[in-house]
């Protein structure tokens, strides 16, 4: 798994996710992406960056197997702890942030995703928080930011997906292009704002953040936990080993 971030000499940042095979981040994952961003952040030669991902999808979430091959609830803390901080520095980085997606972008993916500043997807492209079927609750905050309220309650209650392409109505996802054509689209809106001077960029920035009507870090946070309150009651981890297919949920049905 590798997390890198090569900065352009047109003062583009390229930050590339790369966790084989569906880019589920681990822990340390979510806390590197964290890292990066905020690194971007306070390189005055950063004047936008673009977060991207290699393989099959831009990012699936969280790594639920690592979660349930660690004892008692080290995991799933570090894992609450290694989201929130990288959905704040997407958020928080002092430049803008222009997401490039493709394929599948699924729990953890739109938290990030949701904090961005511009979103581009190409045409494989598609959305979803299905937090329920794993027992958890989160990115209810962000898919807020991609779509209607009453369609992303529907989205949240039915662990539904949807296109890339239906966003664009809303306003969320700028644009829609082939695959291949999905780096030079992103490159070329992050250009766009290269150009001008960062030290205005920078101040809208933070201006923008500032008026925000929602606090996407306390929101987040609150969704947390209940995620908790789930994993205390035993129904996370139920649910969790029954996605993972792991022997434990091979057991509890056993003695059922």
């Amino acid at each position: 798994m590798s997390i890198t971030s090569e900065l352009r000499p047109d003062g583009i940042r390229v930050v590339t996710m790369d966790a084989p095979p569906v880019n589920a981040l681990t822990v340390q994952g979510w806390h590197d992406v964290a890292a990066a961003l905020d690194e971007a952040g306070a390189d005055a030669g950063t004047h936008v960056v673009v977060l991207r991902a290699e393989g099959r999808g831009f990012n699936a979430g969280v790594d639920i197997k690592e979660m349930q091959d660690t004892p008692g609830f080290d995991a799933l803390i570090g894992a609450n702890k290694g989201c929130f901080a990288a959905f704040k520095a997407v958020y928080e980085c002092a430049v803008p942030v222009v997401a490039a997606v493709h394929g599948f972008c699924l729990g953890g993916g739109v938290g990030l995703v949701g904090n961005a500043d511009c979103v581009v997807a190409s045409d494989d492209a598609y959305f979803g928080v299905p937090e329920v079927k794993q027992g958890a609750l989160g990115a209810a905050t962000h898919m807020a930011r991609l779509v209607p309220q009453h369609m992303m309650r529907t989205l949240y209650f039915t662990a539904r997906t949807i296109r890339a392409a239906d966003l664009v109505q809303f306003g969320s996802v700028l644009e829609v292009v082939p695959r291949a054509d999905l780096d030079e689209a992103a490159l070329a809106v992050a250009g766009e704002i290269a150009t001008h001077d960062t030290r205005v960029i920078r101040a809208a920035k933070e201006c923008l953040n500032g008026i925000d009507p929602i606090d996407v870090n306390k929101s987040y946070r609150f969704e947390q936990g209940f995620t908790m309150e789930l994993n205390l009651a035993g129904v996370s981890d139920e649910l969790r080993d029954e996605f993972a297919g792991t022997d434990k949920a091979a057991k509890r049905k056993g003695s059922q």
